[in-house]
């Protein structure tokens, strides 16, 4: 026997049926939504309740049409399986979902060109603003992106020029807090393994790491300073460390977390205790470093924050309110991987 029951769907719900329903004018009910206006709280939540039990859905074209906006937003990341991204992406995703804003997600991995093109591509579909992460892009193409018009914000990457703003994490502050804590436990041979795969990034690391010791008064030994130029960082921890025992370091600062967990793991296979003989110093405070075993002392990135002050950076280049770089305070976080330094001559 076949089902003759009409399929019913649920009638379309405007404002002028809510209006109806509440006994209020259509401008009334508008202004509620919207939430501007001289309006009591009573009607206002009145008008809400009622619209929800409605089943209200405000019309995105419509919405478009009056604003002129498209009320979504490109993301362009390095790659998304970097730790250090989701974070931000929360960041971001938290306030753009808030006001309304569809994001979308485009991996560049790591390639400059690319990142252009998909930035070019995200204007070509009418995206009110584009947020860029951990780029070369600004500083390569800062031309091309200020003739798209197109309220642009970096995230770790500093850049200027109109429609070009940047929110960043203090990355020379945060390398000082590290070698500060390291020289505060008494180590004096502090090695540093970089990024010359991220070079603007790595050089403010870097003169954090120089500032400090200069402070102190502790030479610099160029043997304690390896900056590999391939982007895999956990290799690349891995590798240095024999290097940088074999020149005495007691204690290792390094460009990121994963950099750290490839240390820790060649730490393990040459026998080396952390902290016992050498003392390990991250950058980024991923959630693998918390589970790392020792856990992994590091430097705090604010992510979260950032992709939230990005975010609401777009919304005010939008608005044409004045903005400027935003620099974020990183924070040291102490955890098992530092100690004072041992009679420690290397294996």
């Amino acid at each position: 026997m076949s089902d003759t029951r009409k399929k019913t769907t649920r009638p379309h719900v405007s404002i002028k049926d809510i209006a109806r329903a509440a006994g209020v004018s259509h401008s009334t009910v508008s202004r509620a939504l919207k939430g501007t206006g001289r309006i009591s709280p009573t009607t206002r939540e009145r008008i809400r309740r009622i619209a929800e039990e409605m089943g209200y859905t405000p019309s995105l074209v419509a919405r478009s049409l009056v604003t002129r906006r498209t009320y979504t937003l490109g993301l362009v990341v390095t790659t998304i399986s970097d730790p250090f991204v989701d974070r931000i992406v929360e960041g971001i995703e938290d306030i753009a979902t808030g006001l309304g804003y569809s994001v979308f997600l485009c991996s560049s991995h790591a390639d400059p060109e690319r990142e252009m093109a998909v930035v070019e591509t995200f204007h070509r579909r009418r995206v009110d603003g584009v947020i860029v992460l951990a780029s070369r892009v600004g500083h390569l193409y800062s031309e091309r992106l200020q003739e798209l018009g197109v309220p642009i914000v970096l995230i770790n990457s500093q850049a200027s020029g109109e429609y070009l703003y940047s929110v960043s994490a203090d990355d020379e502050g945060g390398a000082r807090q590290a070698v500060r804590h390291l020289l505060d436990l008494g180590h004096r041979r502090i090695g540093y393994i970089g990024s010359g795969f991220r070079p603007p990034s790595n050089q403010r690391r870097l003169n954090g790491y120089l500032t400090e010791l200069e402070r102190a008064g502790v030479p610099v030994d160029p043997e304690l300073i390896i900056i590999p130029e391939t982007r895999e960082d956990v290799e690349n921890g891995r590798a240095a460390l024999p290097c940088l025992v074999e020149a005495g370091a007691t204690a290792v600062f390094c460009y990121n977390d994963r950099t750290a967990i490839g240390v820790l793991v060649a730490a393990r296979e040459r026998g080396i205790s952390v902290p016992g003989d050498l003392s390990v110093v991250g950058f980024d405070d991923i959630e693998a470093s918390w589970y790392v075993t020792p856990a992994l002392t590091t430097i705090h990135q604010p992510q979260v924050e950032m992709g939230r002050q990005a975010m609401h950076m777009v919304m005010d280049l939008l608005a044409g309110k004045a903005v400027s770089d935003l620099l974020l305070p990183c924070q040291l976080v102490v955890r098992e991987s530092t100690a004072s330094p041992q009679n420690f001559t290397g294996r």
